[in-house]
């Protein structure tokens, strides 16, 4: 992986202002320390900066065609690079490099836009066709590598992270309220709408047009989706009727994903959490390589949270020495103010903080390519709102919407704030019927009820996040509810959170690729159109998944129950908390950034601590304040520094030697 940035002229041809992709690039040093490239040309600039993994002796960046009339900067990795390597030389296109990159000049040749389609793996690319005049930026399907972008006038921007648009000098920190709502309906940044105004992330699937005009016109811009999450309509699903045949197909294409994410001219480690996910990708790495590669597990220092003992056992299962970290309060309050640098918004998911960690310590150790297990949940439902989602929906019968009346009644029980029922009616519309992720979005979504100030409500009272989603309703009405919430979990958990705040932002920041073998595009296509009875079996969770697991593990893996993965909220809110806590939540500083009701956070910081730990209530309490202190941090981080005296975040790592 690496990091690219750029600008364009979109009046003409003026040159890129001196030393700004220099300052750009620099910006985002932690995402590829080995190297950098640039690119000039009258009205456009390319930067990159290189964490060399494939091709190490020669893939700096820009990469060219033949005849240099096509340049590109990309930050990721194609998986298939050998055989379309060989597909493209056949037809006559010549390589002077080992790397990757080099494929993308010569598809574009052949397919010209067409070519977003044929790409496999996870990418973030800017290609520049000098003879067509064109610019065209374009993200993988399931959002792995992020892509930012602003116009600013006549000028528009882009990189792999804000920080580096922020680092241009054409760009203000402002904040944009509709970015902190997504991350308190969420509890993450999905795009396109960031927490900086006038910033988006280019969505999954999608690529964005500049076409430069002729004398006097301008430039135009277009975005295009080239990949949408589909499912078949209901009743067309794959019925599947031989488990075992349908077991060796699943098996067939993990195999496959795994065998072509352990590909690099680098060693490659694993992330194990002792989970039936990671444990599979581990154990079928061993099988592709012959022997365990190295291994490393967080351990959480909470007893009903931690899952080192799981991990060790499939680490002994498999032969494998696992390094492990810990982590506890006191790690989470001290890295919290890297995560929210990294991040570059406020993340309520204090486990994120725990896989920064793990990063750091693969890049200390040396390593740069880690595998890890996310995708599963997202394709087999393996979360627990789930299943109260089929258990609740048990009850409606009659015609009787008795699910919903149920969910309503628990909220006022509670005494928590709830939103009118024409609220959840519009959101439910616009979701084509009710979601089983609503329910945890729901309960992180009463926060805004409870902590937002008069003035934060009223500028987002026309404001709903979940049409900034984009939601194909003349498709989904016509999926299985089961997938439509499939789709939901896709589009928000996986891309706004799990490879965002939990993935590459957190690798990256100690300049470590993560790869995904779930998400690899064959996987997803195998899993896709198979009927919801194999995802999710009664009340089992990933059923498919265990099936094959069966084979690789001990029972006790492949059946465990599921357990999240996530660290205490509370530790934010003890006595014991650093100084900068308290002053980012004091009156004065709640009031200069003006999101959030003053009197509320002093009194639930009060109340909650006296109710029944591990309750509901509780929960979406901690949560919501842990939002608000990752506001203010954002905020503190970006906007205004002058809110507390937060410690600095640690510097960029220098660049290793080749490994």
């Amino acid at each position: 992986m690496c990091g690219i940035a750029g600008m364009i002229d979109l009046s003409g041809r003026r040159p890129v202002p001196p030393g700004v992709l220099q300052a750009m690039a620099l910006a985002i040093v932690h995402r590829g320390p080995d190297e950098d490239g640039f690119l000039e040309l009258p009205g456009l600039g390319l930067a990159n900066r290189r964490l060399s993994i494939v091709g190490l002796a020669d893939g700096r960046q820009p990469i060219f065609n033949e005849d240099r009339s096509i340049a590109v900067v990309y930050n990721g990795e194609l998986f298939d690079y050998p055989e379309q390597k060989l597909l493209l030389e056949g037809r006559g296109h010549r390589f002077i490099t080992h790397c990757d990159t080099e494929l993308l000049p010569h598809l574009w040749e052949d397919h010209g836009e067409a070519m977003f389609e044929k790409l496999r793996g996870q990418f973030a690319v800017a290609l520049w066709d000098g003879r067509r005049q064109r610019l065209v930026l374009g993200r993988d399907r399931f959002g792995i590598c992020p892509l930012y972008w602003t116009r600013q006038g006549d000028w528009l921007l882009f990189a792999s992270e804000i920080k580096a648009l922020l680092a241009s000098g054409f760009v203000d920190a402002r904040p944009d309220l509709r970015g902190i709502n997504h991350v308190f309906t969420f509890f993450a940044l999905p795009g396109p709408v960031t927490c900086f105004e006038g910033v988006q992330l280019l969505p999954p699937g999608h690529f964005l047009r500049v076409q430069m005009g002729g004398p006097g016109e301008s430039a135009r811009l277009s975005e295009h989706a080239y990949w949408r999450i589909d499912f078949p309509d209901e009743g067309q699903e794959d019925p599947c009727a031989d488990e075992k045949r349908l077991v060796d197909g699943f098996q067939q294409v993990l195999l496959g994903a795994v065998e072509r994410r352990l590909r690099a001219d680098v060693p490659v480690v694993a992330y194990l959490s002792g989970g039936v996910d990671s444990s599979t990708v581990v154990a079928m790495a061993k099988h592709v390589r012959g022997s365990s590669i190295p291994t490393f597990t967080i351990s959480i220092q909470d007893p009903k949270l931690n899952e080192q003992a799981e991990a060790n056992l499939v680490a002994w299962h498999l032969g494998a020495d696992p390094v492990i970290v810990p982590f506890g309060a006191d790690e989470a309050l001290a890295t919290y103010p890297e995560l929210i640098r990294a991040a570059e918004g406020p993340v309520i998911d204090t486990s994120c903080a725990a896989l920064l960690l793990l990063a750091r310590e693969v890049h200390a150790r040396g390593y740069k390519v880690t595998l890890t297990g996310e995708g599963a949940d997202e394709w087999l439902a393996g979360y627990p709102w789930y299943k109260v989602d089929r258990l609740l929906g048990s009850l409606d019968v009659f015609g009787l919407p008795l699910s919903q009346w149920l969910r309503r009644l628990f909220v006022r029980m509670t005494g928590a704030p709830h939103f009118s029922a024409d609220q959840v009616t519009r959101v439910q519309e616009l979701l084509s019927g009710h979601n089983a992720w609503l329910d945890i979005y729901g309960l992180v979504s009463l926060s805004k009820l409870r902590f937002f100030s008069r003035g934060t409500l009223d500028a987002l009272a026309d404001h709903v996040p979940y049409a900034d989603l984009d939601p194909n309703r003349e498709r989904m009405r016509k999926w299985h509810p089961f997938h439509r919430a499939l789709w939901l979990g896709i589009r928000c958990h996986l891309a706004g959170l799990l490879l965002n705040a939990k993935g590459d932002r957190v690798a990256m920041n100690s300049s470590v690729e993560a790869r995904y073998p779930f998400l690899d595009e064959a996987v997803f296509d195998y899993l896709a159109p198979i009927h919801p009875r194999w995802k999710m079996r009664r009340l089992t969770e990933k059923y498919l998944l265990r099936r094959l697991a069966e084979r690789w593990l001990p029972p006790e893996i492949a059946w465990r129950r599921k357990a999240m993965f996530r660290a205490p909220f509370d530790s934010f809110h003890d006595e014991n908390v650093p100084p900068f806590v308290d002053q980012l939540l004091s009156e004065e500083s709640l009031r200069r950034t003006g999101y959030f009701d003053v009197e509320a956070v002093r009194t639930w910081r009060q109340r909650f601590k006296a109710m029944r730990p591990g309750s509901m209530l509780r929960i979406s309490i901690e949560m919501g304040l842990v939002g608000v202190l990752a506001t203010q941090l954002w905020h503190q981080t970006f906007i205004d520094g002058s809110l507390a005296d937060v410690p600095a975040a640690r510097a960029a790592r220098p660049a290793l030697a080749v490994v």
